[in-house]
This record gives C-alpha cells, sequence and structure tokens, in this order.
C-alpha cells in the first residue's frame, strides 16, 4: 500500500506500536481513549470558538490522522488535508455536576472507528455552573497528554487572536509528517538505534530485577508457591477484569511549591523527586531495596518535537537499588544518573525492549518486575500567553475523564494543576486489582515519604522509612 484516497501512507511508529499491542490484546477497544475537559468561568463567543477549534485542526497534522489496513492486515496511518469531523456543543444547564462529569465519560468511553475516521471527538460545552470550553477525546496512537496540552493551548491563542484585536495570531504548528519521517528513519536500522540498542539489552543483562509489590510480597511469594519456584523474581501483575477508574488527590499550592523549590534548589527534575518517593514506598512495603517501576518519557527536546502533536510517549522499566543507609538525596542522585542514561537512548523501541527481556528471562505471559507506571506531566493547561491582562482574574478548570478501561494495574499521572498551581496525582487502575482505600495509602504515604526526605535530605531512607 503506498497511498489511500490519494494520501501517501506511512507505518506505525515505535511508540504508536505500544499502543497497537495494548488496543489488539484488550477486549474493550476504548482502551486508547483520553478524554479531557478545559473550562473557563467567562461567557464564551460559540461561533468563534467553533473557528478557533477548526482552525486549529487544520494546523495541527496529528489531529487530521487516519489508520488504514492492508490485505494483509497491516496498519498504516495518513493525513488527511481537511478534517470532516463534527464540532458539537452541548449545554449542561439544569444537570447536576455529577450528571455531566458522568455524560463525559461515556463519551470517552466510545471507541473509535478504527480506520478511514477521524480520531478525536470535540464538544463545546456549558457546565451546570456555569463554566464554559472544551471537551476532546481523543486517541492514544494519534495524541499523548502533551500533544493534547499544546492543542488546547493553540485553541485558546486562536480565540484570543479573534477576540481582542491586539493580540497576534500564534505561530504555526510543527509538521507532525515532517517529525514523523524522522522518527521512521531511525527505526529502519540506524547507527543511532543500535547504539540504543546496545544500551538496553546489556541493562536488562546485567542482573534480573525483582517485583515488589503496592500490597508487599504475597503476590510474588503466592506465585513462587504456585510454581514451585522459590527463586522467581516476577509475578503477574495483570486482571481478567480490565474494568477501571481514575481517582485524582490534589495537592495544594503551598506544599506544591516546596517541591518544586527543592527540585530548583538541588538542579533535579520532579520526576526524579517522584521517582524517589515512589521507590521508598515500595521498599518499606516490600523490604527491598531492588525496586523497579515504569516510567514514561516524552521525547519532546527540540521544538518542532514539542509542538508536532502525534504520540512520542516511550515507556520502559526503571530499576534502582538504593540502599537505606543512603540518603535521601543520594538516592535522588541514582535516579538522575540514570535518567540521563535513558533519556540518551530513548528512541528505543519499548515493544522490542520488552520481547528481548522476556526472552533473556524466561518470562510467561503478563509476568512483570513493575507493579506500577509513572508520568510527570509538566505542562498545564493553563494559558498563560498573550492577552493574559484581559484574561486576569478568570477561573480555569481542568479535568480529566476515564474510558472505563485500563491496561496496566496502576497507572499514575502526576500534572501541573491550572487552576491554582498545584500538583494532581491521578491514579488510573484496575478496579478488580486496585480499591480506592489502598490508592488513598499510596498517596498519603508518598507524601509524607516526600515532604519528610525535602525537609532535611540528607536523612537517610531508613530513617525516612521508621519516621512515616
Amino acid at each position: 500500500m503506498k497511498t489511500r484516497k490519494g494520501y501517501k501512507v506511512y507505518p506505525l511508529t515505535n511508540a504508536q506500536n505500544l499502543h497497537f499491542y495494548c488496543l489488539k490484546y484488550c477486549p474493550k477497544k476504548q482502551v486508547l481513549n483520553i478524554g479531557a475537559s478545559l473550562t473557563i468561568q467567562v461567557d464564551l463567543d460559540w461561533k468563534l470558538l467553533r473557528e478557533s477549534i477548526e482552525e486549529a485542526i487544520d494546523r495541527c497534522e496529528s489531529m487530521r490522522i487516519r489508520f488504514a489496513e492492508d490485505k494483509e492486515g497491516k496498519t498504516w496511518q495518513y493525513v488527511v488535508k481537511k478534517d470532516d469531523s463534527v464540532i458539537e456543543h452541548f449545554d449542561f444547564t439544569g444537570w447536576t455536576m455529577e450528571a455531566a462529569e458522568q455524560k463525559m465519560r461515556e463519551w470517552t468511553e466510545t471507541p473509535f472507528a478504527r480506520f478511514d475516521s477521524p480520531m478525536h471527538h470535540i464538544v463545546m460545552i456549558k457546565l451546570p455552573d456555569g463554566f464554559q470550553g472544551i471537551y476532546i477525546a481523543v486517541d492514544h496512537m494519534t495524541m499523548d497528554a502533551q500533544s493534547l496540552i499544546v492543542f488546547y493551548r493553540d485553541v485558546i491563542e486562536l480565540y484570543c487572536s479573534r477576540l481582542y484585536d491586539n493580540i497576534k495570531h500564534p505561530k504555526e504548528m510543527a509538521s507532525y509528517i515532517k517529525q514523523l519521517k524522522k522518527d521512521l528513519e531511525y527505526e529502519a536500522g540506524s547507527a543511532a538505534s543500535q547504539k540504543d540498542c546496545e544500551f538496553f539489552q546489556k541493562l536488562i543483562a546485567s542482573s534480573e530485577p525483582i517485583f515488589a509489590d503496592i500490597y508487599g510480597p504475597g503476590k510474588l511469594e503466592a506465585e513462587r508457591k504456585a510454581t514451585g519456584n522459590p527463586n522467581l523474581r516476577a509475578a503477574t501483575n495483570t486482571s481478567n477484569n480490565v474494568e477501571a477508574n481514575i481517582t485524582t488527590f490534589h495537592l495544594e499550592t503551598e506544599p506544591a511549591a516546596r517541591l518544586h523549590k527543592f527540585c530548583q534548589e538541588q538542579r533535579i527534575s520532579m520526576v526524579c523527586l517522584l521517582l524517589m518517593g515512589l521507590r521508598t514506598y515500595l521498599q518499606k512495603e516490600n523490604d527491598l531495596d531492588d525496586i523497579s517501576v515504569t516510567t514514561t518519557i516524552a521525547r519532546r527536546a527540540t521544538l518542532s518535537e514539542k509542538r508536532c502533536g502525534g504520540s512520542r510517549i516511550h515507556c520502559f522499566p526503571f530499576r534502582t537499588i538504593v540502599p537505606k543507609e543512603d540518603s535521601f538525596i543520594e538516592g535522588i542522585y541514582k535516579i538522575r544518573d540514570m535518567q540521563n542514561q535513558y533519556f540518551r537512548h530513548a528512541n528505543y523501541s519499548p515493544s522490542e525492549y520488552y520481547y528481548y527481556r522476556k526472552q533473556y528471562y524466561h518470562l510467561e505471559d503478563g509476568q512483570t518486575y513493575e507493579p506500577l507506571s509513572l508520568t510527570y506531566q509538566p505542562l498545564s493547561m493553563r494559558y498563560d500567553g498573550p492577552g493574559l491582562d484581559q484574561l486576569e482574574g478568570i477561573q480555569y478548570r481542568t479535568a480529566r475523564y476515564s474510558n472505563g478501561v485500563a491496561a496496566h494495574t496502576l497507572y499514575l499521572t502526576v500534572s501541573e494543576n491550572a487552576s491554582d498551581n498545584g500538583m494532581d496525582f491521578c491514579f488510573e487502575y484496575q478496579t478488580g486489582v486496585v480499591t480506592p482505600e489502598k490508592l488513598q495509602d499510596i498517596y498519603y504515604y508518598l507524601c509524607r515519604i516526600l515532604f519528610h526526605g525535602v525537609e532535611d535530605c540528607s536523612r537517610t531512607v531508613g530513617e525516612i522509612m521508621e519516621w512515616i
């Protein structure tokens, strides 16, 4: 297949193939849906908003991605010149907020037609409390959280440029197709891809990780007993019940600012601090110094990568060994050093990583060493560009909606809150495996670890574990 409906077609990227694998084996096909809303406490001009959304789609090639399947069953992608989807308008006046949120969750739970169809659903909304804005659902193979935020910002900038004469038209977005070609060149056996492959294969072969669950060692011990292998280090951490929910905990402005200040003073990233907190929690629960979690890397270092849209997330297991005698900051530095190595090789295919590891350690289907995944999203959907003086004092609100399905047991996304500059800890979890009470427990102890460590980073990991 060279063309589809007159458009050139391209293979899926490594990032897309990772998502496509989840879609292929998940019984519920909305598993890749991402649903979110951005609303503002002001009466909007719906005509101008619709025009702004339409122009933003015209400017964003990844919002015009379509998928096609050839006779051999292989999936390809292409970008249409003009999007033909309908931008809807829904007024929730007279509804309860709970009913409105449930409706938007229903939208998020609706699977997209997979081939030759738009991979987004956009609705202009007015909520029961008067907040107005946009609900968007997208397919994860076309957009990730960061590209969705950039799209939201572009809509707002376009709207403001229409509404206020003194605001300039925003700069163009970067080309998705141009970046796609670069990615495919890398994946076609380049020297860089070979170096990245060698790095991760050596890392896998260095020594075998061990599973450390959020509930402690019980799951691993049960699997050891069931298999008759007392030395087993991997465990099954999936469920036949893929039904899922989202629970979000909010960290207020002042304590969030303390965490940011610590990161600035120590010259470390927020994700390093969060990884240190999570691994210390798992270390305490399992009495293990050797901890692995899954980390996500956005792969958006250049301006064109930041503004090209698409899905660029790569997920890799992230293992650290931090003895209890190490100080909190020493543990963070170990994470930072390992993370810097990951960044240099992050274009490597996650699917190939997992396949190689499975073969190397003879893992059964479903066995893993990681109990959860972490994503840190530094971008906020809050608009802080041109025209802010006209919008000063207006309240913003963002929300994320569950698609009802999760391919992984537990997925934590930490993001900056648009309304108060606090932080949101958003847990997406399989309801048959994780309880809301356990999430409360994780969040409570994670915060205690973080703030006790930030208060005096010379404290040892063991001291912090005893204190909490």
